[in-house]
């Protein structure tokens, strides 16, 4: 279940569906909401999700208005049943935990004990049978094999996170399409490095929501220690760049941006990682304006 920090993801992720008034992301934040939080008074007001629910029930939208007044009903009743404990009237009438809005498989919730290191979706017995289509079913494992990758985190867990980083990616990228295949594929490749541990455990926390996730370049997706090795690698070769007037070539069709004269001197270098496109160095000749693109 949500701890306090990912009850206030939620529910700031929730807001920007709002804003943006996409009923379908709204119903999905609180059906996750209704399912994740076990809801005491001091979460439901530090994190305003309270509040913010109290709102959705006049949504123009009946939907939304109605999953609202049921989330809002299920939490009020956990409320007062916490208040009824505290008093002792648990002892004389026990009170039934809420119900949760669907079952499901007995330890679920249960860190995982295996050898993290082997894990995948097939040998953790998930059925990613989830979307209806076939190419998005195999990107929720995709997610889920590399979320579990050297983790101890529950089945349900991996896999709700997992279904929620696939939607965010659909969304984002327009459904099936080429760039939403090939997010798909980076965000797996970055969390099966095992030296990028905390990426995986930051999408899981929810310290990472699956929006912000999908959006993140390349950089980011990068642990800090290899960020590091880019930058020194980036100086290093910035320096080798700077090479004497008399090695750069002169070009024709590059126009200086100060002067306008098509007296540009340059030279190329591999100034990144080497998937990285070359860094050109120019410099006019006329005003001697210096400037540089990748």
């Amino acid at each position: 279940m949500m701890d306090a920090r990912e009850v206030a993801n939620r529910v700031k992720a929730l807001q920007g569906s709002i804003t943006k008034s996409e009923p379908a992301d709204i119903l999905s934040q609180i059906e996750t909401l209704k399912k994740e939080v076990v809801p005491t008074e001091e979460i439901l007001r530090t994190t305003k999700a309270g509040i913010l629910m109290g709102k959705l029930r006049q949504n123009a939208n009946k939907d939304i208005a109605r999953a609202a007044t049921e989330v809002v009903a299920k939490w009020k009743k956990s409320i007062e049943q916490e208040k009824a404990m505290k008093k002792g009237k648990a002892s004389a009438s026990p009170v039934p935990k809420p119900a949760s809005p669907a079952p499901k498989p007995a330890g679920t919730k249960k860190k995982f004990e295996g050898d993290p290191e082997k894990r995948k979706f097939t040998a953790d017995g998930v059925d990613v049978k989830r979307t209806g289509s076939s190419v998005r079913d195999n990107c929720i494992g995709l997610i889920y094999n590399g979320l579990a990758y050297r983790s101890t985190e529950s089945v349900d867990s991996v896999l709700q996170r997992a279904i929620e980083v696939e939607h965010a990616a659909f969304k984002a990228f327009n459904g099936e399409t080429k760039e939403y295949k090939e997010k798909i594929r980076s965000l797996f490749q970055n969390l099966k490095v095992k030296s990028n541990a905390d990426l995986g455990k930051g999408v899981m926390s929810g310290e990472i929501i699956a929006e912000k996730f999908v959006h993140m370049s390349s950089q980011e997706l990068m642990s800090a220690e290899m960020r590091k090795q880019n930058a020194l690698l980036e100086a290093e070769n910035m320096k080798k760049a700077q090479v004497p007037m008399a090695e750069k070539s002169m070009s024709e069709s590059l126009e200086c941006g100060k002067c306008k004269k098509r007296m540009v001197a340059y030279t190329q270098a591999q100034t990144r990682s080497a998937d990285e496109p070359m860094t050109t160095f120019c410099e006019c000749m006329n005003c001697r304006h210096r400037w540089k693109f990748s």
